[in-house]
Parts: structure tokens; sequence; C-alpha cells
């Protein structure tokens, strides 16, 4: 009879244990996959690109500014569209060299070790 009951007793200290486990690797897990992709970056832009970008800037400030209730619904979907090409331009300018947090790490220890 005492065998039984220590065989029903392992089934609830193995799922408790697995439980704990869980809660303790899958939150580590999930908060270092989040920081490691987001990538740093660094810029170099040219005069002429710096231009380009606050002209399409002050054009978007523009578009943000106007009131756009008399305006009809071919020319809010042009506006819309013309918002969307100016925004994937200014992020084409401001592009530049990506370095995941993971990788910054990673060249830290071992500048640290050496």
């Amino acid at each position: 009879m005492r065998e039984k009951k220590f065989n029903t007793m392992k089934k609830p200290i193995l799922w408790l244990s697995v439980a704990i486990l869980l809660m303790t690797f899958v939150p580590s897990i999930q908060s270092h996959a989040a920081t490691a992709t987001k990538p740093a970056k660094t810029n170099t832009i040219s005069a002429s690109d710096a231009a380009e970008a606050k002209a399409l800037l002050d054009r978007l400030d523009e578009i943000k500014a106007m009131d756009k209730s008399r305006l009809s619904s071919s020319e809010k979907k042009q506006l819309r569209k013309e918002v969307r090409a100016s925004r994937e331009r200014i992020n084409d300018i401001g592009g530049g060299v990506y370095v995941s947090v993971g990788a910054i790490i990673i060249i830290l220890l071992l500048i640290l070790l050496l």
C-alpha cells in the first residue's frame, strides 16, 4: 500500500518541479530574446541626404498640419501614399550599419577577457 502512495506522490512533485523550472527559465529566455533582436544603429549621412531628409520632414509636418476634413477621399488617399513614401525614403536615408545587442555584448566580453 505504501508503494502506491509513493508513486502517486511522484507525479505532483514532478509537475511542481516542472512548473517551477518553467517559471524561472522562460521569462529570462523571453527577455533575452527581446533585447537581443534590437539593433544598435550607427549613422553617417551626407549633406545632400540630410537636406533631402529635412525637406521630407518639413513636408510631413505640412501634411500633419493640414485641415483634411475638406479633402475628398481620393485626395486623402494620395496624401497617405505620399506620407508612406516619405517615411520609407527617410528610413532609407537614415539607414546605417546594424549591430545587434547580443553581438555588442559578445564583443565587450571578448575585449574584457583579452
